[in-house]
């Protein structure tokens, strides 16, 4: 079949790396593929699938949570209680941020934060 991959071909053209790619079929949140063996081939499906993994992550999710979301028959569900970091930036405004997100996640969230710390701290001072 024309469309089929490598495994080396799949990484390559969604950049998420090979030993990854294993790691999500073991966890079932891709198929495996659909030859086994030294000439094992994956389709287009998995590359969609692999794409819509990467975005849930860039949300935030994790891959327990895009384990149940991907899951046939899956249906909206609430979000479990989960911890709170709260974010004071100015004398009036507080952020609260899910605790239980990624590091990378935290990360990104917090140098936000300190951005927007910054420009209403200085739009306060101006006034």
């Amino acid at each position: 079949m024309a469309d089929e991959l490598t495994l080396p071909d799949l990484a390559a053209e969604t950049g998420v790396p090979e030993r990854t790619i294993r790691f999500y079929i073991a966890r079932g949140l891709l198929d495996g593929p659909v030859k086994a063996g030294r000439a094992a081939a994956y389709t287009p499906e998995h590359r969609k699938r692999l794409a819509k993994i990467k975005r849930l992550q860039g949300e935030g999710r994790t891959l327990t949570e895009i384990a149940a979301m991907l899951a046939p028959g899956a249906q909206p569900r609430a979000i479990q209680a989960a911890p709170w970091w709260q974010f004071a930036i100015s004398e009036n405004v507080l952020i609260w941020v899910r605790a239980d997100t990624s590091p990378w996640r935290q990360k990104q969230i917090r140098d936000a934060i300190g951005e927007l710390a910054a420009r209403l701290n200085t739009k306060q001072s101006e006034e």
